[in-house]
């Protein structure tokens, strides 16, 4: 990537090994029940397949899109279900897997959504949190790392749809996003 990078905030290697330890908690914490993973797009693409490779217990996978973004970098404050689920979540537990989340409103918003169709239980996942996720009511039962407010691409995490492949945590230089 170049010079498009400034620094690398956490490392594949880093990753793979918290990612097993995620793994062996929710294996632990799932044993016998009947786990359904639904992965929000498009960034927590890595971080659920990754993850789901790392389980050695039974689980089903599902996809859903919500959007809270306008145009910009913030949050419109309203959020829409650009696609839903196809799993039935009644009596199912499911473990929400983000790729990072910043604010929580989005995530807040959607564990209510899905708690309100009758699953057994709902808990959520990420491989990032920052710190104004803090100031949402939001329970997150499995975090990767805590980083600081600044803005991150790589292992799903975009900037124009650019720079998820990358295997690492990084922060973009600033000519990239000025």
């Amino acid at each position: 990537m170049g010079d498009d990078l400034e620094k690398v905030l956490v490392t594949e290697e880093q990753i793979k090994a918290r990612l097993r330890e995620l793994a062996a908690e929710i294996d632990a914490d799932y044993a016998g029940k009947d786990l359904l993973l639904v992965g929000v797009l498009k960034g927590a693409v890595m971080v659920m397949a990754d993850l789901a490779r790392e389980l050695h217990h039974p689980a089903e996978m599902d996809w859903m899109a919500v959007s809270s973004y306008g145009a910009g970098t913030t949050s419109s404050g309203v959020v829409r279900i650009l696609k839903d689920l196809d799993a039935d979540l009644k009596d199912r537990h499911v473990l929400i897997v983000e790729d990072v989340i910043d604010s929580g409103l989005t995530l807040s918003w959607l564990v209510g959504n899905l708690r309100s169709r009758g699953p057994a239980s709902v808990e959520v996942c990420t491989m990032v949190r920052k710190p104004l996720a803090f100031d949402v009511d939001l329970d997150v039962k499995y975090i990767g790392f805590d980083l600081p407010n600044e803005f991150i691409v790589g292992y799903g995490l975009d900037y124009a749809e650019k720079y998820r492949n990358l295997p690492f945590i990084g922060t973009l230089a600033p000519h990239v996003h000025a």
